[in-house]
């Protein structure tokens, strides 16, 4: 594989970007493109060698399903079929979340190759908010299957140059279109009807839509589940981890630290009445909402901050815990996965 480039998409550069990602996807290759979740590696859904070269790249095991992406809804008939007693709640859904992030379960069409979703009957969709992931799609004139741009079970990147730590070499180009905006993986959910009752939506990975702004829909769960072979991405028990061990504790006094060791505080807002910030003389402390405590701010930040962590020299990470309402229940998901070890 050839040196990785990276092509800048903003303003002017945008068109041309385009132009090139739709191209080389065209041509059977993977591209790295920005979403407004993480940045996505890229393949024409309809292409199962294609699709192989995304598993290959992440070193990804083939049990774990992709999302496919499309640009409009009116593609959605092409890769899924949605069923009549649902059809009403899936059509109301995409109407408030599409484009963004939010993804839907559904039985998957013919078109859709095995490989994608893993041999399973359902496939995994939504539509990206990121306007050069839609045009490159539209482009295309395909729906895209497109994973998180890094190795299996790492860290998530929310920047073409986290693309580039984590993908370099094994990629032929990465589109820059700067931060994502969001920074955690897209919501994902299943839908059942339960007649005369209020249909039953169940997230099966937390995301940036909210079980709040879901409950306007239907009955809202939240499923707990760790799979061994996941139905949908992001149901792993390892999952989104650094290489540095991250510690989390029920309480800031049950951690005791080891001597000579490095350790570093993943902080939620630098608050000392969490009881963390006293607890230790902290090799380095990164605050995902310095001062402010805002969940958002803390979602968006998440990533990048453990990914600088990561890259700290530090024995261990230790995270604070945040309030698991609205999208402290993603941040908390993502935390518990990447302190979850082999």
């Amino acid at each position: 594989m050839p040196e990785t480039r990276i092509l800048s998409a903003h303003e002017d550069d945008m068109k041309a970007a385009i132009r090139e990602a739709a191209a080389l996807l065209e041509a059977g290759e993977i591209v790295a493109v920005p979403t407004e979740t993480v940045y996505g590696l890229a393949a024409d859904a309809f292409n199962a060698d294609a699709v192989a070269k995304v598993f290959a790249a992440k070193e990804r095991p083939a049990f774990d399903p992709l999302i496919v992406h499309i640009s409009s809804f009116k593609e959605l008939a092409d890769v899924a079929e949605v069923p009549e007693d649902i059809a009403p709640v899936v059509k109301s859904l995409a109407g408030a979340f599409w484009p963004g992030p939010l993804t839907i379960v559904l039985p998957k069409t013919a078109k859709v190759p095995d490989l994608v979703t893993s041999g399973l009957p359902t496939v995994a969709v939504r539509q990206s908010g990121n306007v050069i992931f839609r045009n490159i799609g539209k482009a295309l004139g395909r729906p895209i299957a497109a994973p998180s741009a890094n190795r299996f079970g790492r860290i998530s990147p929310t920047s073409a140059s986290a693309v580039d730590k984590e993908l370099g070499g094994r990629i032929p180009l990465i589109i820059d279109g700067g931060a994502c905006r969001d920074g955690l993986e897209s919501t994902i959910v299943t839908i059942e009807d339960r007649g005369e009752q209020r249909p039953l939506i169940r997230v099966l990975r937390a995301g940036p839509i909210t079980k709040e702004e879901l409950q306007k829909f239907g009955k809202v769960i939240i499923e707990k589940k760790i799979a061994e072979r996941p139905d949908v991405p992001g149901q792993l028990e390892s999952h989104y981890a650094p290489r540095t061990p991250l510690l989390m504790f029920e309480k800031p006094e049950d951690f005791v630290p080891e001597p000579g060791k490095k350790y570093g505080l993943l902080s939620y807002r630098g608050d000392p009445k969490a009881g963390y910030i006293d607890r230790h003389d902290w090799e380095t402390v990164e605050e995902l909402s310095p001062g402010s405590g805002k969940l958002i701010e803390a979602a968006v930040r998440l990533f990048f901050v453990m990914r600088l962590m990561d890259e700290a020299g530090l024995d261990a990470i230790v995270a604070e815990p945040v309030s698991e309402t609205g999208l402290g229940v993603a941040i908390m998901d993502r935390l518990r996965r990447a302190a979850t070890k082999d």
